[in-house]
């Protein structure tokens, strides 16, 4: 006896059956110049890995190139000449290990770019990721090697940050990515209604075990999350297993379920591409889930080999590869370099680079074959004007879409006014009446609410299965009841991620305030969401700083209200009314990044609040209690009026 599932609101479509037959959509001409920009982008994959020397992952940078390629030059309606256009459509790396992957194709858009459509790359060098940049990866920002300060070399994380052009997010950490990514997805969809922009966000099969991103899942099939696209490079292979999933009959190293099963159970389109290194597929997948109008998000599953081509395949190029300089790495470039004028730099006995130590040396040799990578691209001018012109075509279908936000939809500038404006000046109808009762909780709400209203909704408010507990519902009153969904209520204010899910939540509104329309603001026991929404709040930190590299803007905050916080929970027993979180978000952000509130009198609540916004963190985390509190007569006891909580 088996189970089946229930209704689905999302279809399953087998692409490879679905193309039986039929042409795939690239001409065979152009199918050659795709075939001929992945030998290159392969090749430089390869490049990389060994002249950092062996640091790195190649081989999903190598099984995930040509569906990214398909995102980058066929699917995605975006601007390369304006990376920060707010209307243009997303790619986003959930997948923070393939960077060196995300690197390699921004530098060769760049020098396709450079090479055939000149008029085309931002003027703002800032702003652009060219192949000299690729000899910042993995390098310290103070490295003072010749070629580093000669070409003023960007340093390239080992995760992807803000600081490059492009990159919305900081991902690495499994699973936040995920979420934070559909983050980005719910605040381009909320902005700007039926026409928002779409989001492509990359990931493995292995970054879908962590259980934040089945919470991160369930969350956007609920909503009905339509403009998100999620491109699953299903390889099998992670650093310790070559079985991640389920296949077939085999049972899984780690989990019971294939990518198609997990995205599907949760409402998703799901696209399955048997053939995923094959361009006509990928791209015949690609453009199909654009086409869906169910409103539900779609999930293509690519089946890849990690490593592909490469020589070293599966598990053994997670985070490895050929020794520098070696055989094997010849080896893997031979079919590259036998279309090259130049030779790659190699090494007559012993390495002058003494086995990498001498970074000088090595940045050399890595320069000479970037030189030659550029010289084989100039050698081949119809690739060039391909893929340029479809960059071209990019830009011409975006400025077609004519997006525009959404009328009467979010204003996230009105609440920073605001508090500029009123911060000092408790309004009148949050004033509180000496010697009365009330929450903490319930005022944090009261304020929420009085900001979201200045806002016109910009505050989306959600909760780990305690709205009304944590009073955070309060600040979601005045527009629609019941939780958010892209159709049938998009005007709602509350949005419903998973159930008891801090961790997701954390991450989904981490994305929402990045994408800078709104402020996201997630509630539960600080026991709790301390904890874990740590991670994903840490990164959001750290990706408003580093965004500073491109752009000196103020950050965009979220919000962590750890609620039911202290000794004063001490009725549900220490599980529960834990003293520690304050210090888990107190010390642990860089400078000028999180603020806590820890209000004392209800009354604080707005003059707290109002300095936080002005302050423009990239966190602020409240720390509210449960039971009533007294109202002081702050006059009679010749205590400092409210307005001064801040200072």
């Amino acid at each position: 006896m088996t189970m089946k599932f229930g209704p689905r609101r999302g279809e399953f479509i087998d692409i490879g059956k679905e193309m039986k037959g039929a042409k795939g959509p690239l001409a065979e001409s152009e199918l050659k110049q795709f075939e001929a920009f992945d030998l290159i982008y392969r090749s430089l994959c390869a490049l990389m890995y060994n002249y950092v020397p062996m640091s790195g992952h190649p081989g999903g940078s190598i099984s995930s190139g040509r569906f990214v390629t398909g995102i980058l030059f066929d699917a995605m309606n975006y601007d390369v000449s304006n990376p920060d256009r707010p209307d243009a459509d997303l790619v986003s790396y959930a997948a923070g290990h393939k960077a060196l992957g995300l690197y390699t194709l921004w530098a060769l858009r760049n020098e396709i770019m450079r090479q055939g459509a000149a008029e085309l790359l931002p003027r703002n060098i800032a702003l652009q990721m060219r192949l000299e940049d690729l000899l910042g990866f993995r390098r310290n920002p103070v490295a003072d090697t010749t070629f580093f300060k000669k070409f003023q070399v960007k340093a390239l994380d080992g995760h992807p940050t803000p600081a490059t052009p492009f990159v919305r997010l900081s991902t690495g950490a499994s699973g936040v990515g995920l979420a934070s990514s559909l983050g980005l997805a719910y605040g381009a969809l909320d902005y700007y209604g039926k026409n928002a922009p779409y989001v492509h966000i990359v990931e493995g099969e292995g970054g879908l075990t962590p259980g934040r991103v089945a919470e991160s899942l369930a969350a956007a099939g609920t909503a009905a999350l339509k403009n998100a696209v999620l491109h699953i490079d299903w390889n099998q292979a992670s650093i310790d297993s070559n079985h991640v999933c389920r296949d077939g009959a085999e049972p899984g190293d780690y989990v019971q379920w294939t990518p198609m099963e997990l995205c599907y159970i949760h409402d998703w389109n799901v696209i399955y591409v048997p053939k995923g290194m094959d361009f006509q597929q990928i791209l015949a997948a690609q453009r199909l889930a654009l086409k869906f109008d169910n409103k539900q998000p779609t999930a293509i599953v690519y089946r890849t080999t990690k490593g592909w081509q490469y020589g070293i395949e599966g598990r053994s190029s997670h985070g490895a590869g050929h020794g520098l300089c070696s055989e094997g790495f010849f080896t893997a470039l031979a079919k590259f370099t036998a279309q090259t004028e130049n030779p790659l730099p190699k090494c007559v006995g012993e390495q002058r680079c003494q086995a990498g130590k001498n970074a000088g040396i090595l940045e050399e040799c890595f320069w000479q074959a970037l030189t030659v990578l550029r010289g084989a691209i100039e050698n081949q001018p119809v690739m060039v004007k391909t893929l340029a012109k479809r960059l071209q075509k990019a830009k011409e279908r975006l400025d077609k879409k004519k997006r525009a936000p959404r009328k009467n939809g979010p204003q996230v500038e009105g609440i920073y006014k605001l508090t500029q404006k009123e911060g000092q000046i408790v309004p009148e109808t949050l004033k509180l009446a000496p010697n009365t009762t009330t929450t903490l909780r319930g005022e944090l709400g009261r304020v929420l609410q009085y900001l979201n209203k200045a806002g016109n909704g910009a505050i989306l408010v959600a909760s780990a299965d305690l709205l009304g507990s944590t009073s955070v519902n309060t600040g979601a009153k005045g527009f629609p009841d019941g939780f958010y969904h892209s159709v049938k209520n998009p005007e709602a204010r509350t949005l419903s991620l998973g159930g008891i899910c801090e961790d997701a939540m954390s991450g989904i509104l981490a994305g929402l305030g990045t994408y800078g329309r709104h402020m996201g603001v997630g509630s539960s026991y600080g026991a709790f969401i301390a904890p874990l929404g740590h991670i994903a709040a840490r990164l959001h930190a750290i990706g408003n700083q580093a965004r500073q590299v491109i752009a000196k803007e103020p950050y965009k905050p979220m919000m962590l209200i750890c609620a039911h916080a202290g000794v004063k929970t001490g009725e549900d027993g220490p599980t529960h009314a834990d003293p520690q979180p304050l210090q888990l978000l107190q010390e642990n952000f860089p400078l000028g990044t999180m603020i806590t509130l820890t209000p004392w009198d209800p009354a604080e609540m707005w003059t707290l609040v109002a300095a936080a916004l002005n302050k423009r963190p990239a966190v602020i985390a409240p720390f509210v209690t449960r039971p009533n509190e007294k109202i002081y007569d702050r006059q009679t006891l010749g205590l400092a009026p409210v307005t001064a909580a801040a200072g």
